[in-house]
């Protein structure tokens, strides 16, 4: 299983807290590319529900990832 930004990025309006077979309803109706849901389908199966992006890839990069300051704009 292999995310990139790109690819968490379809997730970000998924209907979030969500079980697997949910995140791969909302993936395959908003037409999210194969590799978002070939992803989601090697999750482990369990029916506690994902919370967001970070469960799924917990180094989901956030925005103080960046340096960068909104401050000096």
């Amino acid at each position: 299983m292999i995310w990139t930004v790109e690819l968490a990025s379809f997730l970000d309006d998924a209907p979030w807290p969500a079980t697997k077979d949910e995140l791969i309803d909302y993936a395959d109706r908003i037409g999210a590319p194969y590799e978002v849901i070939e992803n989601l389908n090697e999750l482990e199966d369990s029916d506690e529900p994902y919370e967001s992006i970070d469960d799924i890839w917990p180094d989901y990069p956030t925005d103080e990832d960046f340096f960068y300051n909104e401050d000096d704009y």
